[in-house]
């Protein structure tokens, strides 16, 4: 069984920035993409960004030009480079793999992620 270990939320100020990594460890089996989701108090649960083992990235347009997506496969390893942050960014953030473009994986167990003005 793959376990997804989260770092890096916290509490910023607006305009701030912060880094999100998320380890997959465990069963050796092959990680088609990783990335993130958040939920906001109140709201339902929405794709952040994603990254496949080839690189293609996908990112929800709020997050276009100020958050970053990368990966260390050889680690897999994700990180998430959040910048500009703005209130509305607030809420936990949630990792996650996918087995194949069909398959999900499993969720990581959340990091608060809190956006002060």
């Amino acid at each position: 069984q793959v376990r997804l270990v989260e770092s890096g939320g916290g509490l910023v100020q607006a305009g701030g920035s912060l880094r999100l990594s998320c380890a997959a460890s465990g069963s050796s089996i092959s990680i088609y993409a990783m990335g993130w989701y958040r939920q906001a108090p109140g709201k339902q649960r929405e794709l952040v960004a994603s990254i496949t083992t080839g690189g293609t990235t996908k990112y929800q347009d709020s997050a276009k030009g100020r958050f970053t997506i990368s990966r260390d496969n050889a680690k897999n390893t994700v990180y998430l480079q959040m910048n500009s942050l703005k209130l509305e960014d607030t809420a936990v953030y949630y990792c996650f793999y996918d087995l194949s473009p069909y398959d999900f994986g499993s969720w990581g167990q959340g990091t608060q992620v809190t956006v002060s003005s």
